[in-house]
């Protein structure tokens, strides 16, 4: 029986068998040395749920703590969530060549464009007298509107439906943080928008394995 079964792994391997190792094999390494989505993911759906959070806690009539703290609290959070979302683009990017890395360095681009002249409109808008009151609708729900944009872009550039979905989720998540009316916006962003994230993350992770 000892013979058999060495003579059983020394015969070559089949086609197929040939395939399948070597589909295992690049499964292995890229989970080994590639970013994980679902990390990503959840690094910004945790943003939103705390940042938003003390937002609307700090607003009155609730004012659990001064808004400026939370303000802090917030921005360094989200700078966070950029510096690395910009470590996972790169990483993301590593070892790509010919048009998949032409894509996907356009679309990183499309963000920083796409928010730098949304934050033009809406300093102008400002200037030109908007009402004090709905400044945090206005950016609340025109950087989801843009947000959503482009994850619906990348969902198709990528054949991603979670992507896809996502954004579908970001867009009314927008929609409803402005229909909501402030301070209930926030919590809006911080509950829906956090909270789908998270979930998207989730998924992603349970897809992935």
């Amino acid at each position: 029986m000892v013979e058999d079964e060495r003579a059983d792994d020394a015969r070559p391997m089949t086609p197929e068998e040939s395939l399948a190792l070597i589909a295992r094999q690049s499964e292995k390494t890229r989970r080994e040395i590639g970013p994980n989505p679902a990390v990503l993911l959840a690094v910004w759906g945790l943003v939103w749920l705390f940042g938003f959070g003390l937002i609307y806690v700090s607003a009155p009539p609730t004012a659990l703590m001064p808004m400026w703290v939370a303000a802090v609290i917030t921005v360094a959070g989200f700078a966070g969530a950029m510096a690395y979302s910009a470590i996972y683009g790169i990483r993301a990017g590593r070892g790509v060549r010919g048009p998949s890395r032409t894509v996907g360095a356009m679309y990183g681009w499309s963000w920083m464009i796409a928010f730098g002249g949304l934050t033009v409109v809406n300093t102008a808008l400002i200037r030109l007298g908007l009402d004090a009151g709905l400044i945090p609708l206005l950016w609340s729900g025109t950087s989801l509107m843009l947000t959503g944009l482009m994850y619906l872009a990348g969902g198709m550039l990528w054949q991603s439906k979670l992507q896809y979905g996502l954004g579908v989720w970001i867009i009314a998540c927008g929609a409803a943080s402005v229909l909501a009316g402030g301070p209930h916006n926030f919590l809006v962003l911080s509950l829906a928008g956090g909270g789908g994230f998270l979930v998207a993350s989730l998924v992603f992770l349970v897809r992935s394995r």
